[in-house]
């Protein structure tokens, strides 16, 4: 597993706070593809297959830190 550089970090912690990649871009000032290309770095250095997985090895490897993620203040309705 390959460290994650500083914008890789910064993409997926937005993702992990629930942007969108198009959102991501905004932010950041790059494009949704160049957010794309980003994102398919992360999952190949974390060695990780989706954004949730990503997030949760990032985690366990001390890349993101718990208190980096937003929690909504309101509790998400239990799914039906």
């Amino acid at each position: 597993m390959r460290s994650l550089t500083t914008r890789q970090r910064q993409v997926l912690l937005l993702a992990a706070n629930g942007n969108t990649n198009l959102a991501i871009g905004r932010q950041l000032g790059i494009s949704r593809p160049t957010v794309d290309r980003h994102l398919s770095e992360v999952f190949r250095s974390l060695g990780a297959s989706d954004r949730a997985q990503a997030v949760a090895i990032a985690l366990a490897v001390g890349e993101l830190g718990v208190h980096q993620i937003h929690i909504p203040n309101e509790p998400r309705e239990a799914a039906a």
